[in-house]
């Protein structure tokens, strides 16, 4: 099943949702990032929850989630845009423990429960839009549904599920956003929470091949949901050899005259996707005259 994303209102526009399977994509960050099944899951449920959340935006806008719940995983960095594209990494990638008491992976041990979980959302505008809240339970779902209600006053259900194979690649990734709109009345909220209480994890779902539009139809009931759109979701990191000189650049003639002199040239890599950009002296010496105007 290809990667790809749903938008939808449901309850005759009192509801708006989302659902997305991505088992492509966090394949491919889990991969570049060579994560183990722990971390691997912590990564995929933030990715898809930003995913989804890029989708809500307009135009050219971008957000990044930034998740510090001073757990042995470290910060979880995610950026995406209103395109599908996202792409995310964590600060130790080699974080696994044993399955949890309901047996799964123990995605809250390793973030940890005693930070925030943060958002920025660029728009357009002078100032960016910056939401932050505490970290309620380190399992991300509950945690991206409690942003929703406390920072945007939207109460939302947020689900995302990973299942990771024993090879460390990912079987099964997916995810949904169920919002409330004004004007949802108590029997529409009811009818949803009956819904959200009786079916399996979303991770099943997908791992026994359920696309988008029957997640949302099985979580708000076939009759009820109006399909909008849909696109495709993917890996996608913006980093550039380009990019990189400007930075080099940005740094001014001392600080690059300092990496011929010392190293005889620069290397750096890229935190999202882990491409290596290697500058010999000569190219060095080229943008050292791109600083002087």
């Amino acid at each position: 099943m290809s990667d790809y994303l749903v938008r939808a209102t449901a309850f005759e526009g009192k509801v708006r949702a989302y659902s997305l399977v991505a088992t492509d994509m966090i394949n491919e960050a889990v991969r570049r990032q060579g994560t183990w099944p722990t971390a691997s899951a912590a990564l995929g449920r933030a990715m898809m929850a930003s995913t989804m959340m890029g989708a809500m935006l307009k135009g050219d806008a971008k957000l990044m989630i930034k998740i510090e719940g001073k757990g042995p995983i470290g910060a979880i960095i995610v950026d995406s845009n209103t395109k599908g594209e996202s792409r995310g990494y964590v600060t130790n990638p080699q974080t696994h423990f044993d399955l949890n008491q309901n047996g799964k992976l123990d995605v809250a041990r390793a973030v940890g429960t005693e930070g925030y979980l943060s958002v920025v959302k660029d728009i357009g505008m002078r100032d960016n839009f910056t939401g932050s809240v505490p970290i309620v339970s380190g399992e991300l779902g509950e945690d991206f549904t409690y942003y929703f209600a406390s920072s945007e006053q939207t109460p939302s259900s947020v689900g995302v599920g990973v299942l990771v194979n024993p090879d460390n690649s990912i079987l099964a990734a997916g995810g949904f956003i169920i919002q409330l709109m004004p004007g949802a009345d108590d029997a529409v909220i009811t009818e949803i929470e009956k819904r959200l209480s009786s079916i399996p994890p979303i991770s099943k779902l997908v791992e026994a091949g359920m696309p988008p539009e029957e997640m949302l139809q099985s979580l708000l009931g076939d009759d009820n949901v109006k399909f909008l759109d849909k696109m495709p979701v993917a890996f996608s990191c913006t980093c550039s050899k380009e990019r990189v000189a400007n930075a080099i650049i940005s740094l001014g003639e001392k600080e690059i005259r300092d990496m011929i002199d010392a190293d005889g040239g620069a290397e750096t890599r890229c935190h999202f996707c882990n491409e290596t950009y290697q500058f010999d002296a000569n190219e060095l010496e080229i943008l050292i005259t791109k600083t002087q105007g």
